[in-house]
C-alpha cells in the first residue's frame, strides 16, 4: 500500500519577467503561492524549488529521525532540523548539495549513538533516497550535550 500527493504548478511568461503560483490543494497549505526568477534568484516574495524541497527534506528527515530513535528504545522530546539546499549555476542549474542540520533533545541517549542514527537516516529517509544524486551531508547534536 502507498500514499501519493500532488501540488500544481501555473506560469505565465517568458522565464525571467514571467511568473508563477503553486497549490496545494489537498492540504490547502499553499494557495496561489507565487514563484518565479525573482523569488528563485532575487529578492521578491513568493518560494522556490529550493525552498521547497528544504522543507520537504527537513520534514521527512526529522520524521524518519524520530520513528529510528523510538524503535533504538530513546524515544526523542524535540528534533529541530535546518535542511539547507544549494543551486549551482556553473555547468547549467543543478543542485550541488544540501545540508541537514539537527539538533534533538534525546534523553537517555549518548552523542555517539544518536550521531550514528542520524547519519543513517540521513542516506535512507525517503527524500534522500530521491535525492541521492546531490552530496547530502549531516550534522547531529544533541542538545545539552
Amino acid at each position: 500500500m502507498g500514499i501519493s500527493r500532488y501540488a500544481t504548478a501555473h506560469w505565465e511568461g517568458d522565464l525571467k519577467q514571467g511568473n508563477g503560483r503553486l497549490d496545494t490543494p489537498e492540504s490547502g497549505l499553499m494557495d496561489a503561492v507565487p514563484y518565479g526568477f525573482n523569488t528563485r534568484f532575487g529578492d521578491r516574495k513568493g518560494t522556490n524549488p529550493e525552498e521547497l524541497i528544504a522543507a520537504a527534506h527537513a520534514g521527512c528527515f526529522t520524521m524518519a529521525l524520530a520513528a529510528k530513535l523510538g524503535e533504538a528504545g530513546h524515544a526523542p522530546e524535540a528534533i529541530d532540523t535546518r535542511a539547507e539546499v544549494d543551486l549551482s549555476t556553473e555547468g547549467g542549474p543543478s543542485l550541488s548539495a544540501i545540508r541537514l542540520k539537527t539538533t534533538a533533545r534525546v534523553p537517555g541517549m549518548d552523542a555517539k549513538a544518536f550521531r550514528a542514527i542520524a547519519d543513517e537516516v540521513g542516506s535512507h529517509c525517503p527524500v534522500s533516497r530521491a535525492l541521492s544524486a546531490v552530496p547530502i551531508t549531516v550534522e547531529a547534536e544533541l542538545a545539552g550535550g
